[in-house]
């Protein structure tokens, strides 16, 4: 089942799946689950061939949120059977060393997969970074030879949010072909690699980003509306119409007294948006955990291409 144009007010609700007429929830979590178990598969296909999929983990400085997410990843990758090594240098140490430790993992044949944890701290070209790591093991997807390859369409290993975005509609049979999408974000985790990708696959896009006037405008106009700009509950209800189906990206921390963390996460929607909503993502559970799927995923398909001797 299919969820039809947002325009098309009169459909049966028979074709709507799941109690989508009044808001489905694309629970990312639930979606996620049933793909690291299709990855255990795999994992366990490719052990039994003689190959072990490996990730390497580079994170540099002691950021709290980058910790989290690290520890998340390689407790990940422990859930799979995918062998996982986490590598933490001081936040003051000079580029050389992290381009050192590159070389190193780029040299294993262990490791399938080498992921740089960002942002990086000030002074580090993220940039020239990215471009140490080999792109066959790329599974960030943010080399430029990856870039230029998922931009193509010829292959490349797609970045593990707009890959996980994407999963995650096919999962819920929304079609993206024809729709007006409306990308809020420009980033190049998020943004930019996701405007291809809908590109690709027949959407009209339209991007905003931060010199964007009138946002609202914009947002009406969207079937589908992707936000990833890290301010918490950006996109207002008055800005979407009626029927949109809303890709919450954002990840934001705010006070909250009653909460014994003393904060609560949220996205970059307000959650009123959900009311006018056809579908729309949670923050937490929704994009989150799709991003971490995407990234076992891609380590698999890394392990996979180098032991068959073949590019992704």
């Amino acid at each position: 089942m299919k969820i039809g144009p947002v325009e098309e007010k009169n459909e049966e609700r028979s074709e709507e799946p799941r109690g989508v007429a009044s808001g489905l929830k694309l629970d990312g979590n639930a979606v996620a689950k049933r793909i690291k178990a299709e990855v255990a598969r795999a994992v366990s296909e490719l052990k039994g061939n003689g190959t072990t999929p490996g990730l390497t983990v580079l994170r540099v400085g002691n950021d709290p949120a980058s910790e989290l997410y690290v520890a998340r990843k390689a407790r990940a990758c422990e859930d799979v059977g995918i062998r996982s090594k986490t590598k933490v240098l001081s936040e003051n140490v000079p580029i050389e060393r992290l381009l050192e430790e590159i070389d190193r993992e780029n040299a294993d044949p262990r490791t399938s997969g080498i992921l740089v944890q960002l942002p990086l701290p000030g002074g580090f070209d993220t940039q020239r970074v990215l471009e140490r790591i080999d792109p066959r093991k790329d599974v960030d997807g943010f080399h430029p030879f990856n870039v230029g390859r998922v931009a193509t369409g010829v292959g490349g290993f797609m970045p593990c949010t707009p890959k996980g975005i994407l999963r995650l509609l096919e999962e819920y049979d929304i079609e993206c072909r024809g729709r007006d999408v409306v990308v809020v974000g420009a980033s190049r985790i998020v943004g930019r690699p996701m405007v291809g990708i809908l590109m690709e696959r027949e959407a009209t896009v339209t991007v905003c980003q931060k010199a964007t006037r009138d946002l609202g405008f914009w947002t009406r106009q969207a079937e589908i509306l992707i936000v990833a700009v890290g301010y918490a509950n950006l996109v207002k209800p008055e800005m979407v119409r009626d029927g949109v189906i809303v890709v919450d990206v954002g990840i934001n921390r705010v006070p909250d007294q009653r909460s014994r963390r003393g904060f609560r996460v949220v996205g970059d929607v307000h959650p009123g948006v959900r009311e006018k909503a056809r579908a729309w993502t949670p923050v937490p559970g929704g994009i989150g955990p799709m991003t971490v799927a995407m990234l076992l995923e891609n380590t698999v398909l890394a392990a996979r291409a180098q032991a068959e001797g073949v590019t992704v």
